[in-house]
């Protein structure tokens, strides 16, 4: 199987460079793929009543610092993983789930690379996994690497 567009999504812990690590196998197996790497950082949410809004729907910089914080995050993840010359991307959105199906739809992605934490009890339960919630949502191929504990 080629790839056209591989996406690689981190949340920028410790153990996402097990993940990185693994895009980047299967990405120097391809032949001109396209390389991205996709960080999402939840939206602010405002609520009007019984409506909640994205803050980033009325305020232009409203999740601006954090988005500094993210982009610089990611930049010492890339170098730290030799990914520098991979397109990047720090986006908001309401959920990770969203923000990954959106990401997908709009750059015609045709493989997603991320990671799932093991989680159990209540913690599973309240928390879910993003990949639970991408899967049937995406059309693409997902490659799940599995990880331990989830990790601060």
């Amino acid at each position: 199987m080629s790839y056209k567009h591989i996406l690689l999504v981190t949340d920028l812990r410790s153990d996402a460079d097990v993940v990185a690590q693994k895009a980047k196998y299967i990405h120097s197996r391809q032949v001109d793929a396209q390389f991205s790497v996709l960080h999402i950082v939840k939206d602010t949410v405002v609520g009007f009543g019984y409506e909640m809004v994205p803050a980033a729907s009325l305020y232009d910089e409203i999740d601006d610092e954090r988005c500094k914080s993210a982009r610089k995050d990611l930049v010492e993840f890339l170098h730290r993983n030799g990914l520098e010359d991979s397109q990047q991307e720090v986006t908001t959105a309401i959920s990770n789930s969203e923000g990954i199906i959106n990401y997908c739809d709009k750059n015609k992605v045709d493989l997603v690379i991320i990671g799932r934490h093991e989680r159990h009890g209540i913690s599973a339960w309240i928390n879910g996994a993003t990949v639970d919630a991408i899967l049937p949502n995406v059309s693409c191929d997902v490659l799940v690497v599995r990880l331990e504990k989830p990790v601060k």
